[in-house]
């Protein structure tokens, strides 16, 4: 299982920690496999963005306008986190049914 995030997350730390078998990606320094964001976007639509981050209130108007993947892909500070990827199956953030779904507490 691979969980794409930041290192610095408290989030990403604790999905990292309730699956001490899976990997975390720091987006920031490895960035995101080919196409993996184009899919996630084709899952989550507008949810991969998260509107709450700091990053995003930093944006002006004119960039908020953006078309998303480019915005994800120039701040991917943006991307709700943690995503993750499990045989193929992506999951996004770190909720009570993400969790269920994934088999762990």
């Amino acid at each position: 299982m691979k969980i794409y995030g930041l290192k610095n997350c408290d989030t990403c730390r604790k999905a990292l920690k309730s699956s001490p078998d899976s990997v975390l990606v720091d987006i920031r320094t490895d960035g995101m496999p080919e196409g993996l964001l184009e899919t996630a976007y084709g899952q989550f639509g507008a949810k991969l963005v998260n509107t709450r981050s700091t990053t995003w209130r930093g944006l002006d108007e004119a960039e908020r306008a953006g078309e998303p993947l480019a915005l994800l892909r120039a701040h991917p500070a943006l991307m709700k986190r943690p995503l993750i990827e499990r045989d193929g199956e992506l999951f996004l953030g770190w909720d009570q049914n993400t969790r269920a779904a994934l088999g762990v507490s």
